[in-house]
């Protein structure tokens, strides 16, 4: 048993060793216990493919191929894209780091979720992917994300808050959901584009159109959905990623 001085000692060799994959024999890694319930599975979605965290452990798949990858990592809370990069936040290690590519670190405290401009703590407050202080919001964001520009949050408690101005836009929220406009709060995952509005029911991923007939649906268990360049694609707590046309013909 290591003494208990040494436990500043193993966190400092996490931090410098983390990406070196050294053993750490008797320092014992933040637990999924100590990451918060909304962590089981969340996704982020860009032209670039969709990363995703189920608990606990992220994961990355780029498009075409979609071939997922999933760094070895302590327990991450969510993840993000900014620009062409992947990122993951790690709370027990006050970081988010990059999932593929050129492996980078930055040190932003308690991590909470990402947005694609943002890094929100748990106490609501933020800072850019540079380490630069941002605008925050009030209370703990168990989601964030970015559309049309502008920040939004799901604060505990279901509220849906715009960063930019603090503004209220939904309350009672289970899931942040993009539309053409910007962000409204829905009680499944969904995504709202021109071609209609795709959602994931626990058993369909179903099409909406503008009167909110469904149009076509597949079957599909829970997951996440989000657009990818021309094609819709979706992810479960497994880590399977499927690719599906506009019109819900599965393309893999």
């Amino acid at each position: 048993m290591l003494p208990a001085s040494s436990g500043r000692f193993c966190r400092r060799l996490r931090r410098l060793a983390w990406w070196l994959t050294l053993p750490l024999a008797g320092c014992a890694p933040t637990t999924l216990s100590a990451l918060p319930p909304e962590a089981a599975l969340r996704a982020a979605f860009s032209d670039q493919g969709v990363a995703w965290v189920s608990s606990g452990r992220a994961c990355v798949a780029r498009a075409p191929g979609f071939r997922a990858s999933c760094p070895s990592l302590p327990p991450a809370v969510d993840v993000a894209w900014n620009g062409t990069d992947a990122w993951a936040g790690v709370p027990g290690l006050g970081v988010i780091v990059t999932l593929d590519g050129a492996a980078r670190t930055l040190s932003v405290g308690r991590v909470a979720a990402l947005s694609a401009g943002r890094v929100f703590r748990e106490d609501g407050s933020a800072v850019t992917f540079a380490g630069e202080p941002a605008r925050g919001v009030p209370g703990r964001p168990s989601a964030a994300v970015t559309g049309r520009d502008a920040d939004f949050v799901l604060l505990d408690g279901g509220e849906v808050r715009r960063v930019a101005d603090g503004a209220v836009l939904a309350r009672g929220a289970a899931f942040l959901s993009l539309t053409p406009d910007g962000v409204v709060g829905s009680a499944q995952p969904q995504l709202v584009t021109p071609e209609g509005t795709y959602r994931l029911t626990g058993g369909h991923l179903e099409r909406l159109d503008a009167t909110g007939r469904v149009v076509a649906s597949t079957p599909h268990g829970p997951g996440r959905v989000g657009r990818v360049g021309p094609q819709l694609v979706t992810v479960d707590a497994a880590g399977t990623v499927r690719v599906f046309g506009m019109d819900l013909r599965g393309v893999r």
